[in-house]
C-alpha cells in the first residue's frame, strides 16, 4: 500500500562531447538502455559503443533514470569506449522468438488472430532490446509465448478465463520459486558511515539507488540488526532470498521493488527511532523486517476492489477476503519453501510456525479495508495504557508499525514523497481506465478526469496518516518531531496547492 500519478517531469542532462555542449531529455520511466542510446546518438557513435559519464570531479556517473540532474556549468563529460558485440546475441534471441511464433501459427492456424500475435511478439522483441535481455531470460520469453498460445486456444474453444490480470508468478507449474540470476551477479558495495547512519532516518532518499544497491542495503539491515546471527542464516542464502524477492516484484508504477525497499527502510528506521531493540527480541525484529520485505510480493497493480469486481482467479481462490494480501503471503512462503532461499532453515519447526503465523498476520494487516478496525483497537489500547507484556497489545502495535511503514511516503521530504504520489496516481488511473473499459464500478479517487494531486492527498493525510502516526507516537514520543511534524507540513503544502488551483480556476471562469 501507499499514497501516491500519471505524469513525471522530463529530466534534462547536460553533456560535454569532445568539448561541445549538448543535452539529452528523457522521462523517469525510460530504461537505462534508452538513455545509453541517447548518449551514443549525441556522441555520434554506434549504439553498441561503450559510453561512460564523468562529472567535473572525474567521478563516474550512473547511466540510469535516477541519475543526478546537472546544469550546463556542471555538464557530464562523455567518454566513448570500444563497441560491444551485441548484434549477434540479438539475432539469436530474435531467431528463437521467430521459430516459436512459427510453431504457434502452424499448430493453431487461426488467421484472425495473426495480427494480435504479431503485435504482441513485436512488443516482446522491443522489450528485449530496451532492457538488454540476456540468454538466461529466453526461458521466460518462451513461457510468455506459451501463455499467449493458451489464450488463443481459449479464444478458439470459447472458454473464458476468470483472471483478467496477468497470471500470478506463483501460478507456474514449478514447485519452487528460484532467483533467475545467482549471487555472483550481485556486486558487493562498501557503505560509508554517512550512508549507514542516513539509512536509519525517515528522510532517506531511495530515488538515488539502483536495484543492486537496494539489495545491498537490505542485506546490511539484516546484518546490522543481528538477524543473521539470530537466525543462523547462511549469508549466501540471505543474498539468494533477497534476489528472489526482488525478482518477484512486478514493474508496476507504484507497487514495485522500490516500494518494497521504501517500506523496509522505514521499518528499519522506526526500529532505531523507537528503540525497539531494547523492547523486542531479535527474533521479533526479524519478523517485522521480513514482513516488510515481503508485504507486496507479486502485486499485479490492480487493487482488491478490482480483483473482487472482476472475479479474478485470486478473488475466487481467497473468497473475496483480502485476495492480494493473501497472495503476497503465499508467494513469500513459496520463496521460503526453496532451501536455497530459506533464511529460516536453521530454526526449529515450532519457531518457523511462529514466524509464519506472525508474518501472515502483519501482511494481512496492510489491507486498507481493515484500517479502521485495527486503528480503533490500537487507539483503545494506547488510551487505556499500553502494556508491552500483553501479547495482544504487541500484536496490534506490530500491525500499526507495518501499516505506518506501508503508507509512510508523506513522512519523507517533499522532493522524495511527491514522485510517489505521481506513481500511485498513475497506477490508480490505469485501474480506472481498465474498469471503465470492462464496465466495472470505479472509484472517483482513481478517475483521471476528476482527481488532482492535492485532492488525492489532503484527505488521506488528514484522516488516515495523521491519526495512525499520532497513535504510535502516543507510545513513542520521539516520533512527533520526525514524523508528525513533516505530515502536518505536507498537509499544509497540499492545502496551499489546492487553494492555488481553485484561485486559478475562479480566474479562468471570471475571464
Amino acid at each position: 500500500m501507499g499514497n501516491g500519478v500519471s505524469y513525471q517531469k522530463a529530466v534534462t542532462i547536460h553533456l560535454s562531447v569532445n568539448g561541445a555542449k549538448q543535452k539529452i531529455v528523457f522521462s523517469r520511466h525510460c530504461g537505462s538502455r534508452d538513455i545509453h542510446d541517447l548518449l551514443t546518438a549525441s556522441a555520434g557513435v554506434s549504439r553498441w559503443a561503450k559510453i561512460t559519464l564523468r562529472d567535473r570531479n572525474g567521478s563516474l556517473v550512473s547511466i540510469s533514470p535516477t541519475m543526478p540532474v546537472n546544469s550546463e556549468d556542471t555538464a557530464f563529460e562523455v567518454n566513448v569506449g570500444p563497441q560491444v558485440q551485441g548484434e549477434a546475441n540479438d539475432e539469436v534471441l530474435q531467431g528463437v522468438l521467430s521459430h516459436v511464433a512459427d510453431q504457434v501459427t502452424k499448430a493453431f492456424r487461426i488467421t484472425e488472430m495473426k495480427e494480435d500475435m504479431v503485435t504482441r511478439l513485436t512488443a516482446m522483441e522491443r522489450r528485449m532490446e530496451r532492457e538488454g535481455m540476456k540468454a538466461i531470460e529466453i526461458d521466460k520469453c518462451r513461457k510468455e509465448l506459451s501463455y499467449i498460445r493458451e489464450e488463443l486456444f481459449a479464444a478458439k474453444s470459447h472458454h473464458a478465463r476468470f483472471c483478467k490480470c496477468a497470471v500470478p508468478i506463483a501460478e507456474s507449474g514449478q514447485k519452487q520459486i528460484v532467483a533467475k540470476r545467482d549471487v555472483p551477479k550481485y556486486p558487493k558495495y562498501t557503505l560509508s558511515n554517512e550512508t549507514i547512519e542516513y539509512l536509519k532516518k525517515p528522510t532517506f532518499d531511495m530515488w538515488h539507488w539502483e536495484s543492486n544497491e537496494m539489495l545491498c542495503l537490505l542485506e546490511h539491515m539484516y546484518h546490522e540488526l543481528g538477524l543473521v546471527e539470530e537466525y543462523n542464516i547462511n549469508p549466501i542464502t540471505l543474498k539468494r532470498f533477497l534476489l528472489c524477492v526482488q525478482e518477484n516484484y512486478r514493474n508496476n508504477p507504484f507497487h514495485n521493488f522500490r516500494h518494497c525497499f521504501c517500506v523496509s527502510q522505514m521499518m528499519y528506521g522506526m526500529i532505531h527511532l523507537c528503540g525497539l531493540q531494547k523492547i523486542y527480541s531479535l527474533f521479533d525484529l526479524g519478523i517485522l523486517m521480513t514482513a516488510a520485505v515481503c508485504h507486496d510480493l507479486d502485486h499485479p497493480g490492480f487493487n482488491n476492489t478490482y480483483q473482487i469486481n472482476a472475479r479474478t482467479e485470486l478473488a475466487i481462490r481467497y473468497n473475496d477476503v483480502s485476495p492480494l494480501e493473501n497472495h503476497h503471503c503465499a508467494v513469500a512462503f513459496k520463496i521460503l519453501s526453496n532451501p536455497e532461499c530459506n533464511i529460516f532453515a536453521n530454526l526449529s519447526s515450532e519457531q518457523f510456525r511462529t514466524i509464519r503465523q506472525r508474518i501472515i498476520m502483519l501482511i494481512l494487516a496492510t489491507d486498507m479495508a481493515r484500517h479502521s478496525e485495527i486503528l480503533e483497537k490500537f487507539k483503545g489500547q494506547v488510551k487505556a495504557g499500553f502494556n508491552f507484556k500483553d501479547a495482544e497489545h504487541l500484536n496490534y502495535l506490530n500491525m500499526a508499525l507495518i501499516k505506518c511503514c506501508d503508507i509512510s511516503n508523506e513522512v519523507r521530504p517533499m522532493e522524495v514523497s511527491e514522485p510517489w504520489v505521481d506513481c500511485l496516481l498513475e497506477e490508480y488511473f490505469n485501474q480506472s481506465d481498465r474498469e471503465k473499459m470492462e464496465g466495472l464500478p470505479f472509484a472517483p479517487f482513481m478517475d483521471r478526469e476528476k482527481v488532482t494531486k492535492p485532492s488525492a492527498q489532503i484527505g488521506f493525510i488528514k484522516f488516515v496518516l495523521i491519526p495512525l502516526f499520532e497513535s504510535v507516537a502516543g507510545i513513542f514520543e520521539g516520533l512527533n518531531d520526525v514524523m508528525i511534524v513533516p505530515l502536518k507540513t505536507a498537509l499544509q503544502k497540499y492545502e496551499g496547492m489546492k487553494e492555488a488551483e481553485e484561485a486559478k480556476r475562479r480566474g479562468t471562469i471570471d475571464q
